[in-house]
């Protein structure tokens, strides 16, 4: 796996991840992201051509978002996205995304409600940075806040979609219904340790099966 450092010294380890389910660490989970993975890009290379253009056209700046997040063991990768708010948007402004936030451009929110904006993790998937299935990675300063109890979820393979993402569609909405000023911090208080406890208990059952339940379920919005 191509990695780009550490969060810390140390990466993030527990004596309790023997709690979690083989398969999340198994050599067919990994058969599985880089199958789906390289035939979903040869399916969607012609899209991406598409959105590539669009969003050169509609704003300037990079076509693609490239951001240092957390992944399995501590591990640093840069993840991608197509670049769905102005260039450098993430020095003006909150480290989380509300729902109606002005730095957004008009293509960029048409990506994101349909979440084609994630589809370059599809490289991510297939270089092994990134699983199918797996908690959403985040920015380090984040993965420093969570409860310590909860931090196992470091051990594990971040996700292109997750149980805990199934859950949390409706993130961006959540933040908006509260003030501006208070967003990092319910993010980080309130959401990201539900996430990081839905993704944990889902990968102490996880398994083939489920993977492919919770893919269903993100493509059609179940």
């Amino acid at each position: 796996m191509n990695t780009i450092g550490t969060i810390s010294d140390a990466p993030f380890m527990s004596s309790e991840s023997g709690s979690l389910s083989a398969w999340n660490f198994s050599l067919g989970k990994r058969i599985l992201d880089a199958v789906f993975s390289g035939a979903g890009l040869v399916l969607v290379l012609p899209l991406m051509a598409v959105i590539a253009i669009a969003v050169r056209m509609t704003s300037p700046g990079p076509v693609l978002f490239r951001q240092r997040r957390v992944g399995k063991d501590g591990k640093l990768f840069e993840i991608l996205k197509f670049r769905t708010m102005v260039h450098r948007a993430q020095g003006a402004g909150l480290g989380v995304t509300r729902k109606g936030d002005s730095r957004v451009t008009a293509m960029g929110r048409v990506l994101r409600l349909v979440k084609l904006d994630e589809l370059p993790q599809l490289f991510n998937v297939l270089r092994g940075d990134m699983s199918l299935v797996g908690p959403r990675p985040d920015v380090p300063e984040f993965c420093q806040a969570v409860r310590p109890e909860l931090q196992r979820v470091f051990t594990l393979r971040p996700g292109l979609t997750g149980w805990a993402t199934v859950h949390f569609r409706d993130e961006e909405r959540l933040l908006a219904e509260v003030p501006e000023e208070q967003t990092v911090s319910y993010y980080v208080d309130q959401i990201l340790s539900q996430k990081a406890q839905l993704d944990l208990d889902y990968a102490s059952r996880a398994s083939l099966c489920g993977d492919l339940d919770i893919i269903m379920r993100t493509l059609t919005g179940a």
